[in-house]
């Protein structure tokens, strides 16, 4: 039995080019969004177990709604 390994390219455009803005842009977005001070206490809040907010009289759904105001109830 014979085994045979090609590593052909095709010598036409590649669509990652015209991809790469689009991608940076995307990841642009996402530092962005992640910088963002909600995005800071969300994370804060996902650090915390159920348990403690619990001992502070708190829930997660009550902190999530006070983090994100309004835009909670998207």
């Amino acid at each position: 039995m014979a085994t045979i390994t090609t590593n052909a390219q095709a010598g036409g455009f590649s669509s990652s080019v015209l991809l790469a803005p689009f991608r940076a842009i995307g990841r642009f977005m996402i530092m962005l969004a992640e910088a963002s001070p909600q995005m800071r206490a969300l994370h804060r809040l996902s650090e915390v177990s159920d348990e403690e907010l619990a001992a502070k009289g708190l829930t997660r759904d009550g902190e999530v709604r006070r983090i994100l105001g309004g835009a909670a109830a998207i």
